[in-house]
């Protein structure tokens, strides 16, 4: 892997990342395909369509549905999903402690029940970097605890204690897998974790601690899971100069479009979100003036594109007055229409932010930006 700072606006970056699968431009938004596929209809051709650079696929879901030893035997999840561009995997972690309805930590690792069958499954360090090597994914997340935001010193700082003993056995397995004869992605790379709630001395200390490891990349976890904007924005604020200046920085599950802005400030490089997808399944769709609900009875008859000058397939060819049609009745081409717009929004996003970058004017473009979230439509 190489990675290259392009430009600097104050702390924000725009960096160039090169990868087995092809370059990455930061600050990029990853957009997630939990199970290998976009929710709302949307394939592989539609994401390079809307000019998608990073696909997002989780550990968990994969494997306790189809099975990761069946998507190696099958070529990799590059291969099943017919997708050669960059993927990440995230390590599992997350979706153990908050889908497992029984589960038991210790030192190795998390047995659980799987919330699909009931069965009983382990994952530690070791399984999750199997099960990710299994898919060959380009960047791998370790596996670390994710602690409830608001919980208190006595039970976050030992939980990262573990987490950082947790991030060194990734380390270990993963060099391992990837001098394993037969393995899908033998350039496989691992981003490290940095957890501790809202507590600025774990954060910080955490991050001190795992940058020694230098791994090629790290993440800042447990975040946008009930603290508010404005304590997410201190913890970056204090978080990221702690971690190494020369590797990329990814704000793990954030955000919204402010909140990307705002991380972009902070100098964070990679962010992931069900946001888009998710509320255009609802009807719900984005725009430089904050989103619409096209479900509302004020668009039945608007011929206007969702947004003035947006170059999404949603936006060159239909109007708000069908799509809210469809969403009516019922129709899947609705929810796809509003999918496709909300990604291809944000993707365009993270472009005019790279833009803005590299000409030396991000924070005029943040202030522009931010201020016409807050402000009508014409």
């Amino acid at each position: 892997m190489k990675y290259e700072i392009v430009a600097r606006d104050h702390l924000a970056k725009h960096a160039r990342m090169e990868t087995v699968h092809g370059v990455i431009e930061t600050p990029v938004f990853m957009n997630v395909g939990t199970v290998g596929a976009i929710k709302g209809a949307v394939s592989t051709e539609d994401l390079k369509e809307i000019g998608t650079q990073v696909e997002l696929s989780n550990t968990y879901h994969l494997h306790v549905r189809t099975g990761d030893e069946v998507i190696k035997e099958l070529g990799g999840l590059h291969r099943f999903m017919n997708w050669d561009r960059p993927i990440l995997t995230d390590s599992g972690g997350f979706q153990v402690f908050s889908l497992a309805q029984l589960r038991k930590i210790k030192e190795e690792g998390v047995s659980f029940q799987s919330h699909i069958d009931g069965r009983k499954i382990f994952m530690g360090p070791e399984e999750s970097m199997q099960i990710q090597s299994n898919l060959g994914s380009t960047i791998a997340m370790a596996f670390d605890e994710c602690p409830p935001a608001k919980e208190g010193i006595d039970y976050i700082k030992p939980s990262v204690e573990r987490t950082t003993r947790w991030l060194e056995r990734c380390r270990v397995k993963m060099a391992e897998l990837n001098q394993t004869p037969g393995t899908v992605n033998p350039e496989q790379l691992l981003f490290g974790i940095n957890q501790g709630g809202i507590i600025d001395e774990v954060r910080m200390e955490h991050a001190r601690e795992i940058s020694k490891m230098d791994l090629p990349g790290y993440a800042i976890g447990g975040l946008a899971v009930g603290e508010s904007h404005e304590e997410m924005y201190h913890i970056l604020d204090v978080t990221v100069p702690c971690l190494p200046a020369d590797k990329p920085v990814y704000l793990m599950g954030v955000g919204t479009p402010a909140n990307i802005i705002e991380g972009v400030a902070r100098g964070v490089d990679f962010f992931d979100c069900v946001y888009p997808s998710r509320n255009g399944r609802h009807g719900h769709v984005y725009t430089n003036h904050g989103h619409l609900n096209l479900k509302n009875k004020r668009f039945e008859k608007d011929m206007r594109p969702i947004m003035e000058g947006c170059t999404c397939p949603a936006c060159r060819s239909y109007s708000r007055a069908y799509i809210s049609h469809l969403l009516k009745a019922k129709e899947m081409l609705g929810l796809r229409l509003c999918v496709l717009h909300n990604l291809h929004y944000y993707n365009h996003l993270m472009e005019e932010i790279r833009n803005a970058i590299d000409k030396g004017e991000f924070l005029e473009y943040k202030h522009k930006r931010l201020t016409e979230f807050t402000e009508p439509e014409d």
